[in-house]
């Protein structure tokens, strides 16, 4: 905590926040668009789309009967890939479960360490006219202000940090 406002709490903060809110965005995105497509999930996508080719061909009044049990067929297939889908879906949410199941306990308790270990210090000092409503609300629970400067207090840090974060995850689409 370097009085003249040159600490690296705040870029740091902001990272380990950031961190914090990207890990978890990115095991759910892992579990919903995760992994490779398979041989069997491609071969099932390949005769799929030969049947449906196949039965488009048959264009006339007579062929009419094959056309309709190769769209049959084809839709057979389409339920086949939907549950290996969902099954392969379970697999990778069995894999990541373990893991998720500790991201809450490990973001609060983050959370309340940075808490109580600049509870008193400011994180950072912006300038007053920068922030000129706001000012008190940020220095909260941060010690004393300067004429020219108000100290950012730990509590807005972190608030201010997971709303930029989660802002971010959306823009990033993770």
């Amino acid at each position: 905590m370097d009085d003249d406002g040159s600490s690296l709490a705040a870029p740091t903060i902001f990272i380990l926040v950031a961190l914090l809110q990207f890990i978890p965005r990115y095991f759910e995105h892992q579990i919903r668009n995760g992994g490779a497509t398979s041989a069997e999930e491609k071969e099932l996508r390949a005769e799929i789309k030969q049947l449906l080719k196949e039965a488009s061909s048959f264009s006339q009044p007579s062929t009419f009967a094959q056309a309709a049990k190769l769209r049959r067929t084809a839709a057979a297939k389409e339920k086949e890939l939907v549950k290996f889908q969902e099954q392969q879906m379970l697999e990778r949410k069995s894999s990541y479960d373990p893991y998720m199941k500790y991201v809450t306990p490990v973001k609060a308790l983050t959370y309340l360490l940075l808490g109580v270990w600049f509870w008193k210090y400011p994180v950072a000092s912006i300038s007053k006219e920068l922030v000129q409503p706001f000012g008190k609300m940020l220095s909260w629970k941060s010690g004393s202000s300067s004429e020219d400067k108000v100290m950012v207090g730990i509590v807005p840090w972190i608030i201010l940090c997971t709303r930029v974060s989660k802002f971010i995850c959306r823009k990033v689409n993770i």
